[in-house]
């Protein structure tokens, strides 16, 4: 028997035709939906504080969590490191957190364009006109908006750091 909390958890992890009716309702309410994509492998200080400020730019926050095979495809064999389960059920656990929906292709454009977002999020180190699906949002009416990242983290650092301390 699941318990209240991984009930809560599994609850946010959900598929694209469910998220794409939850994300109607939520903007039939006049609920701001904010969307972000990415591997998330590691979850550290910089994932925290980029998804907090997502979340701060409206009522809901939806991540696309690439998929495994999608994860192997852009960043080579040995990655991710944590399984897409365990990555979207360590999201899930993140209070200001309201969805996850892992897709497996390369990039989120078809997931964005059959969600479309109010909001689409990624970091600073993009250009808003090379962000995919920032065409189609903005099309339907939504924004594009960019967050700074965090100076010194990323999954890949941390993971190269473990690696060279093993050896």
């Amino acid at each position: 028997m699941r318990t209240g909390f991984e009930k809560t958890l599994l609850d946010k992890i959900t598929d694209q035709p469910s998220l794409q009716s939850q994300i109607k309702n939520w903007q039939a309410e006049g609920k701001k939906v904010v969307f972000t994509n990415g591997v998330f492998d590691l979850l550290h200080i910089g994932h925290l504080t980029y998804l907090a400020k997502a979340a701060e730019l409206g009522d809901k926050l939806v991540i696309g969590l690439n998929a495994d095979s999608s994860v192997r495809r852009i960043k080579g064999p040995t990655r991710p490191v944590n399984d897409q389960n365990s990555r979207a059920a360590l999201l899930a656990a993140l209070f200001f957190v309201d969805a996850i929906v892992v897709f497996e292709e390369d990039t989120p454009l078809n997931l964005i364009s059959s969600l479309l977002p109010d909001i689409l999020v990624k970091g600073a180190d993009y250009a808003v006109e090379n962000i995919v699906g920032a065409k189609e949002v903005i099309a339907n009416g939504g924004e594009v908006k960019t967050i700074n990242f965090v100076e010194g983290y990323s999954s890949t650092s941390i993971i190269e750091k473990i690696r060279n301390q093993i050896s």
